[in-house]
């Protein structure tokens, strides 16, 4: 009797989940018709004379695309070339003793720099990254070899081990310990000081200890982006905050920041830290508090100075919501800008970061050319 109902139960099961795929089926197909039949995305087989082809608008191979960073530094990647071709670290030391310590730059090249020997010691391990440790042995008193050690540290701990593992905890107490003396070499350089906020995020910092190490990054760059970013992190809700804390901080920065700065940009980043694994909402990506964040960091790219060096950083995450809002012709716009480069958010999140941007950018041209788009109407 007990075997006959669990027989029973079980098919009812199946038959629930069968009716289920098919309401899923019919709904879908009902979805792609309407996308077909107005002005969205129709689907396609590639190689069709109707399939886009993003290699029209001068768009770089999938397999070309530089991970390492948000947009050009040329003369950043000619020092790595001669960095790793040589294993000798003074190119990249002259390259950082030349480079403002006030600004975004620097941060940036200290990251691409203990990045490359991060990725080296995976790929070959006890071996790689040879040249920073010769670095910090030969000359430990070099400012930009002790920030540089720091925020490598910092990245084999997000890369090593397990958030609150005690191997991670011990890197990061070292990370520390280098930050601290980083800040001695450099007084006045906010670097040290932006790496030890990853730090202060692993270990959990109370929110006055935070604080301190925030105050002191603003007495030397107020209106630094890529500190806004890293302070952002330890107030959103997954590590130290809260939604409601992470707005609050975007928010207060956009405000308060001056015509020309990327601060605009801030709270699409709150927004992009919360975004919920399932919309619940049908336009989540129309709504007011996304198309606010949207617009503001609209505003900053067309404000920002061309040369700024966080602007690829800002055209990039709004490639990623101006495709999921399907405003194709702002997309496509972004995208001439940054295209070739991609080590920034969101594709960095992705176990492969190419494939990722290569998705969005397809996106962005078949719905571009959906409604009316070519290359010859988009300009460069």
């Amino acid at each position: 009797m007990l075997t006959g109902r669990v027989r029973d139960n079980g098919r009812m099961e199946i038959l629930w989940f069968l009716f289920a795929m098919g309401l899923i089926g019919m709904v879908l197909v009902s979805w792609l018709r309407r996308r077909g039949a107005g002005g969205g995305i129709r689907l396609a087989t590639p190689g069709s004379p109707d399939a886009a082809d993003p290699s029209a608008y001068g768009f770089v191979l999938q397999e070309d695309l530089d991970v390492r960073m948000p947009g050009p530094d040329q003369d950043l990647l000619d020092v790595l070339d001669v960095v790793q071709r040589t294993q000798d670290w003074r190119a990249a030391s002259q390259l950082l003793a030349g480079t403002d310590k006030d600004g975004e730059v620097r941060w940036q090249r200290v990251q691409a720099f203990a990045g490359a020997a991060s990725l080296e010691l995976a790929q070959q391990p006890g071996r790689g990254g040879a040249w920073l440790r010769a670095w910090r042995a030969e000359k430990p008193k070099d400012p930009g070899g002790a920030e540089v050690h720091a925020e490598f540290l910092v990245q084999q701990a997000w890369r090593s081990s397990a958030a609150g593992t005690d191997d991670f905890r011990i890197i990061l107490e070292e990370a520390r310990t280098v930050c601290e003396e980083a800040a001695l070499l450099a007084p006045g350089d906010p670097v040290p000081y932006i790496t030890e906020l990853a730090v202060a995020r692993g270990l959990g910092y109370t929110p006055e200890q935070f604080d301190q190490v925030w105050a002191r990054i603003i007495d030397r760059a107020p209106e630094h982006m890529g500190a806004h970013l890293a302070a952002l992190h330890y107030w959103c809700e997954k590590w130290h905050g809260s939604r409601k804390d992470a707005d609050r901080f975007a928010t207060a920065a956009a405000a308060r920041a001056p015509r020309g700065s990327l601060l605009a940009a801030l709270p699409l980043f709150a927004v992009f830290e919360h975004l919920p694994e399932v919309a619940l909402v049908r336009d989540f990506y129309g709504t007011e508090v996304v198309s606010k964040a949207m617009e503001g960091a609209l505003y900053a790219v067309h404000s920002a100075r061309p040369d700024d060096p966080m602007l690829a950083h800002v055209r990039h995450l709004l490639i990623h919501f101006l495709v999921r809002a399907e405003r194709w012709s702002e997309a496509m716009h972004q995208l001439v800008h940054v295209d070739g480069h991609i080590g920034a958010l969101p594709w960095t999140l992705s176990e492969d970061p190419a494939a990722e941007y290569a998705v969005y950018r397809a996106l962005a041209v078949a719905g571009y050319e959906a409604n009316g788009g070519s290359p010859a109407t988009l300009p460069h």
